[in-house]
């Protein structure tokens, strides 16, 4: 899908994972996000219409579990292995295209195998890349820390180079992520074990809660957590969890918790993030259509790929 105002190209990837989360459903969001219409086109059109050449890669294999699983403390592993290295080699193919990675989830443990690709990616240049977390959970559970035994809480932890073992040397070298290029927006529901481990990891700084951005505004927060990840030599990536919004404006999450950013304010911060440039991949996930009422949720994580593609108002 071309465009004679050429801005680059991006690359779409469904990652329709569900299972590393307690409710089912996420995974039906990658269809809807790819297919819903918004205002009589999909997203890819609307992508096209921006200025990018568009190419839709289908969907990741996801490796489905057969069992269900009871007190594990890390839920469906080998499936989740499996899974994440398909994930891994089809965002691979996406970057090594030279296209931007526009993700669509699936719940929050697809980034194990997303960014993983993509710092794989820069690994290979001798870069590092940044990430810029959006997520009303810090996801920074491992299996020992973990009340649920759901991947999906654990995501960031892993890329930091701690959990099951399999998925932190995915691609064959770990850590993934270098903290001092990582930033995390929009924290509002953490437990214990999870404030101990930010602040074991010296990352208070680079956590901008909710009370954070009541105090200081969602530009000042995003504008610092952009100032740490585009330190990267290789640019940066960025993952949004429509929990990150209040559920007054995107109520189709399976991990609602009140007192989130608003419809604006969300698309305040991703305009910000395409103005300054140098975004790598962009992931948008927990969408859960079996949730959403009157489809919102789906429009607006389609509308918000745009911003951070870098529609404007004008």
């Amino acid at each position: 899908m071309k465009n004679e105002s050429n801005k680059g190209a991006v690359g779409i990837l469904g990652l329709p994972l569900g299972f590393g989360a307690g409710q089912t459903g996420s995974e039906l969001g990658v269809e809807a996000m790819r297919l819903s219409k918004v205002r009589g086109e999909t997203l890819a059109q609307h992508i096209a219409a921006l200025g990018f050449d568009v190419t839709d890669h289908g969907d990741a294999n996801i490796v489905k579990p057969v069992y269900i699983a009871d007190g594990d403390n890390a839920k469906y592993l080998p499936e989740m292995v499996a899974s994440s290295q398909n994930i891994f080699a089809s965002v691979s193919s996406v970057l090594e295209a030279g296209q931007v990675s526009v993700l669509l989830g699936g719940d929050h443990s697809v980034a194990i195998g997303t960014f993983s690709a993509v710092a794989n990616h820069y690994h290979q240049r001798n870069e590092d890349v940044g990430l810029i977390w959006f997520d009303a959970h810090a996801d920074i559970n491992t299996p020992e820390t973990s009340s649920s035994g759901n991947i999906h809480g654990m995501p960031l932890a892993i890329l930091l180079g701690e959990g099951p073992q399999e998925l932190v040397n995915l691609g064959g070298f770990s850590p993934k992520l270098n903290k001092k290029y990582f930033a995390h927006v929009g924290a509002r529901d953490l437990d214990g074990g999870e404030r101990d481990r930010i602040r074991s990891h010296g990352l208070r700084d680079q956590f901008f809660t909710m009370s954070d951005i009541d105090k200081r505004g969602m530009l000042a927060c995003v504008e610092d957590a952009l100032a740490i990840a585009s330190k990267a030599p290789g640019g940066f990536a960025v993952t949004f969890d429509v929990d990150c919004i209040d559920p007054r404006f995107a109520p189709g999450s399976g991990t609602l918790v009140r007192g989130g950013a608003t419809y604006r304010e969300a698309h305040l911060a991703l305009e910000l993030i395409a103005e300054h440039g140098g975004l790598r991949s962009f992931e948008i996930v927990e969408v859960n259509p079996m949730l959403d009422q009157s489809n919102i949720t789906v429009e607006l994580a389609i509308e918000l790929v745009l911003s951070a593609l870098g529609k404007t108002i004008i």
